[in-house]
């Protein structure tokens, strides 16, 4: 066992699909002797922070044997060594034999196997050739990271010697597809939970795979897999049994199943997705959470009209008692999160459904915690439920602040939810516009609240940081079938000519969504399909939880209405 090429490489700027990629991918082989420090070879440097580096990524080893078998899968001549991006080309240490938590010494330096490389889209770029992600994963090669325990030299063609070997002898092989593949078998996984040298983010990949048991999906990959399974797929028919104005300009509609058969529960701040006559025939999907705890007969949403909304324009002047409006299933997962710390709700305007239903859920459970009600709007006569809420936080005994902008002057601020003094070690649910959010969360983390304590809900329609919003791709309409992205309310026709995937649709209309891998392994994509089917052109590695699609990998199979 030996060690082959030493290589670094900094960040740069390359072009790749019609955009810019910062990487530092690329590295090249170096003569003589590096320091190899606790986070890295000198030299070397990550531009994403994010998903390389670190002390448990400080290293990343690719094998000779592997570069052998890559070059006569894809028919290449001879690779350079580092054309995997690695700090490390080495023969005589392959993934199906090194361990997680297996030491060697190189040179003057020791090291542990920390973990299987994750990878991403960038070793399909580097490589040309995109599929590159997945395949790694499904041929059982996907490289390894070692963690520096002691600090020294290392130069081409030391040798490799192995020092200890790993608690319960688990191989990188292993590992990679005991989360990738499917067959998460539940000895492996509590087998894989017994590895100290086992980062935290795989521990608890691992832990989410054992407690979801036989479910369908995914959750050590993606969050979007650990939500239970909705009530129904596909739209349910409701009947709007009654309509009441709460305010000038929102509308609250109580909803009753056309079938007459009881409804199933939710949690409270679960939202639908409503489909409304659209005047150009084409329907008009939204997402309006549900804005009281529920019951077996009728759910009821609140709307406000907004003066170019469309969805809301129709609720407001067209809807009428008796019509019927299709459902999607409830969905969502800003709930109240179940343990005994208070519960801080922080909202704006319409923002509140959410929060009220989280408030008479809240109210009629033998839940005893402290609650906080912190509330903006314009005025008292555009809070929409003042009443209900008033009645519910009065059972629950809340501490309660309103703020009415229009009579302040101004916004509510962090410095006057501080000088509140809500408990620090709370729950925090927010809901309202991006910019009041933004602002709260922005206090909250630097008054010491744990990020993870600090819940939020958005349906806007602008992009992470306000910078475009949602719109119809570029172009002529496409002749294929009707796509809605629910969340975002927009609803355009697919191309086929000019998209591969559903992901490519959602970045031509500037619609959110998180991907790394593109190529059906990561499940970063993953997004709930509310109507509609997709196909696969490439297969996903592992199948995605029921009722959800991988959007990097699929095309739509007739009209589809996604929950993004």
């Amino acid at each position: 066992m030996r060690l082959i090429s030493v290589n670094v490489g900094t960040p740069r700027e390359v072009e790749w699909s019609g955009r810019t990629v910062r990487t530092a991918f690329f590295k090249q082989p170096v003569d003589g002797p590096r320091f190899v420090r606790r986070l890295g070879v000198e030299g070397d440097q990550q531009a994403d922070l994010v998903g390389h580096g670190g002390e448990h990524r400080a290293v990343f080893v690719y094998q000779q044997s592997s570069y052998r078998h890559w070059e006569a899968f894809l028919g290449r001549q001879p690779m350079a060594p580092g054309s995997f991006g690695e700090n490390f080309t080495v023969e005589g240490v392959p993934d199906e034999e090194v361990c997680i938590g297996d030491r060697y010494r190189i040179g003057q330096a020791l090291f542990e196997v920390s973990q299987p490389r994750v990878t991403c889209f960038k070793v399909g770029m580097g490589l040309g050739e995109p599929r590159m992600p997945a395949l790694l994963y499904e041929h059982g090669r996907p490289g390894f990271y070692l963690r520096v325990l002691e600090e020294g030299q290392v130069q081409a063609g030391d040798r490799i010697e192995l020092v200890a070997r790993g608690a319960e002898q688990m191989t990188v092989r292993e590992i990679s597809a005991l989360l990738y593949l499917p067959g998460h078998s539940e000895e492996r996984l509590r087998r894989a939970l017994g590895v100290p040298a086992l980062p935290e983010g795989w521990r608890g990949s691992f832990q989410a795979l054992l407690e979801q048991g036989d479910r369908r999906g995914n959750p050590g990959l993606t969050s979007a897999a650990a939500t239970g399974a909705v009530a129904w797929t596909g739209l349910r028919h409701f009947r709007v049994a009654e309509i009441q104005d709460e305010t000038p300009t929102v509308r609250a509609l109580e909803l009753e199943p056309l079938d007459g058969q009881p409804l199933p529960g939710y949690a409270a701040g679960q939202y639908v997705t409503v489909s409304l006559p659209g005047q150009d025939g084409e329907p008009l999907l939204r997402s309006y959470s549900l804005s009281s705890a529920g019951g077996a007969r009728r759910w009821r949403i609140s709307v406000k009209r907004e003066p170019s909304g469309r969805a809301g324009e129709v609720i407001h002047r067209r809807l009428a008692v008796g019509e019927v409006v299709p459902l999607g299933a409830p969905r969502g997962k800003f709930t109240v999160p179940d343990d005994e710390r208070p519960i801080v709700f922080l909202g704006a305007g319409i923002g509140v459904t959410p929060l009220l239903a989280m408030l008479d859920g809240l109210a009629r459970s033998p839940d005893a915690r402290e609650v906080w009600w912190i509330y903006s709007a314009r005025s008292a006569g555009e809070v929409p439920h003042a009443r209900e809420t008033q009645a519910l936080l009065a059972q629950l005994g809340a501490r309660t602040l309103v703020h009415y902008t229009r009579e302040a002057g101004r916004r509510m601020t962090a410095r006057e939810l501080r000088e509140l003094g809500p408990p620090l070690d709370a729950h925090f649910m927010l809901c309202g516009p991006d910019g009041f959010m933004e602002d709260m969360t922005a206090g909250l983390v630097s008054d010491g609240v744990a990020p993870g304590r600090i819940h939020r809900e958005s349906f806007a329609t602008t992009r992470s940081g306000g910078d475009r919003s949602v719109h119809v791709p570029d172009g002529p309409e496409g002749p294929g079938p009707a796509i809605s992205f629910a969340r975002s309310g927009l609803t355009v026709r697919w191309d086929p000519t000019r998209y591969t995937s559903l992901l490519e649709l959602a970045e031509a209309c500037d619609v959110p969504v998180t991907w790394s891998c593109r190529t059906g392994a990561c499940h970063l994509c993953e997004s709930a399909v509310i109507a509609g089917q997709v196909e696969y052109a490439p297969a996903p590695l592992d199948a995605p939880a029921e009722g959800n699609a991988l959007l990097c990998c699929s095309v739509p199979s007739r009209e589809l209405a996604l929950d993004i």
